[in-house]
């Protein structure tokens, strides 16, 4: 994929899954608003096991399948890419069906023995057959990825997020009963329709698709050769992102008990889990959709440069997606740490949630390093350093987390120490293993610059807010906002004066 095509397709998708997180972020709201603070702790403890099993269905099909796509596709080998379609579409749905089934009739001791609130019982079961419309829709949209056709999963994704929030708009106002229960329910039945519509129209829209490839005369691989193509890469990503997610999960299922440790009553720790997470976080890592847009096409880009063993144009582009990870991260922590509590007022109508939003906002700079480097490794073929370092990360914030939050003076804020902490130990792993294979070094005078302008940013912002104290305060915030990630465009304008990569 040449320079200006990655950009315009990764400025395309960046602006439809803005678009798609806008709603997201907006269905959060209502959600909060809908489910209060006890209700989206309690919404968030559900949440990891259906994750925990997304994983164990279907984890790291849409990366195997964008990344075998793109190469079917660079040599122009169409056939082979709608028998792998066909092939990988009929082996998930099975697979997910008996996943599904399971979940099911175990979902009552899932509740209280796991969970140990057997009010999530009935929202384990209506997120079965999303299990199984997202086993299959994340196929296709691997698929369309990996043929750069960003704009129709993007669209549909768009579509899901406003279903979803009408759904639980209708529903939520038609119900008799208001309890927490009821409402946390509502909000997974909102979800599963959503993923069965999207699932529909990505299927209408692949066979439209499918009809433009001319016949080739090449062979066509076996089934089982196919499959195990697939396989190989989205095993190690499956392992990974099972184990990961079920260490995430425990460190959900934790929280309340180790805030109960701390001193919190177990419906207050609920809540205070709520803000942080459901709220807090929520807040801080939205621009992250800018990271994962760009990660999304860097994996079959970057396929598709080493499979023509072009290592400088790889070289270039993984430290301009890094830079732009660190900018971008950057600017989040100062815009977060400026106005935190006019942020959880903007978004949320509460008054509680500064010191969250503000020591949440900590993570940025990391998290959004590592999410870049993950996407780099993907594109290398690494996923078995995938899986070995984010289990190391994995571990290490379950270890924190634990001793952290039991401990009355810090309680929930353990969580964003345990994150930085992980992060920084993976993100150098990470760039280590990168650099074995891709010899590239880091740009002092870049490293100069993002570090005297994050400065700048925090400084400049700090001093905008103090001279704006009498201007509404939406109008101000969004000002600030729109300021402070201006610093971020700055950052990217300048270049090294020598342009090396080795």
């Amino acid at each position: 994929m040449s320079n200006k095509s990655f950009y315009k397709n990764s400025f395309m998708l960046i602006l439809s899954n803005l678009t798609t997180g806008v709603l997201g972020f907006l269905f959060s709201i209502i959600l909060s608003r809908s489910l209060g603070a006890e209700g989206m702790g309690l919404y968030g403890l559900v949440m990891p096991i259906y994750n925990l099993f997304i994983c164990l269905i279907c984890g790291g099909i849409v990366t195997a399948i964008s990344k075998i796509s793109a190469i079917y596709i660079d040599n122009k080998d169409f056939g082979n890419v709608k028998k792998t379609i066909k092939t990988i579409f009929t082996f998930n749905i099975m697979w997910g069906i008996i996943i599904a089934f399971i979940v099911f009739l175990l979902a009552p001791n899932i509740s209280s023995v796991i969970i140990k609130d057997s009010r999530t019982a009935l929202a384990l079961r209506i997120t079965c057959p999303a299990m199984v419309f997202i086993a299959a829709s994340n196929i296709l949209k691997g698929y369309f990825y990996g043929t750069a056709e960003i704009m129709v999963p993007a669209i549909i994704d768009i579509f899901e997020k406003s279903v979803r929030i009408t759904v639980i708009l209708i529903l939520s106002n038609m119900l008799k009963s208001k309890s927490v229960t009821s409402l946390v329910t509502v909000a997974y039945v909102a979800l599963c329709i959503g993923e069965f519509i999207s699932l529909i129209l990505l299927y209408i829209y692949y066979k439209k698709s499918t009809k433009k490839f001319p016949v080739t005369p090449k062979t066509l691989d076996s089934k089982i050769q196919l499959l195990f193509n697939v396989l190989v890469i989205s095993i190690p990503l499956c392992l990974n992102g099972f184990l990961t997610t079920a260490l995430d999960s425990v460190c959900t299922l934790m929280l309340p008990r180790r805030l109960v440790k701390a001193g919190i009553e177990y419906t207050s720790g609920l809540s205070v889990i709520g803000k942080f997470t459901g709220m807090s976080m929520t807040i801080v890592f939205f621009p992250m959709i800018i990271i994962g847009s760009i990660s999304t096409l860097l994996i079959p880009d970057l396929s598709q440069t080493i499979n023509k063993k072009n290592y400088c144009a790889a070289c270039i582009r993984i430290k301009e997606v890094l830079k732009i990870a660190i900018l971008l991260g950057l600017c989040t922590t100062a815009i977060c740490n400026t106005i935190p509590t006019e942020l959880g007022y903007m978004f949320y109508n509460r008054y509680d949630l500064g010191s969250f939003i503000r020591f949440a906002s900590i993570c940025a700079p990391f998290v959004y390093c590592l999410g870049s480097t993950y996407g780099i490794l993907n594109g290398i073929s690494k996923q078995s350093i995938i899986l070995r370092n984010s289990l190391i990360g994995a571990v290490i914030e379950t270890s924190c987390l634990y001793v952290l939050t039991g401990i009355p003076s810090i309680n929930i804020f353990g969580y964003s120490i345990s994150v930085v902490l992980s992060s920084i130990i993976v993100l150098f792993l990470n760039i280590k293993e990168i650099k074995r294979h891709i010899n590239f070094r880091f740009d002092f005078f870049q490293i100069i610059l993002i570090f005297l302008l994050s400065i700048l940013c925090f400084l400049t912002l700090r001093l905008t807010n103090g001279l704006l104290l009498d201007v509404h305060s939406t109008f101000k915030n969004i000002f600030i906002i729109l300021l402070g990630f201006s610093f971020f465009f700055i950052g990217l304008i300048f270049k090294s004066p020598k342009n090396e990569y080795y």
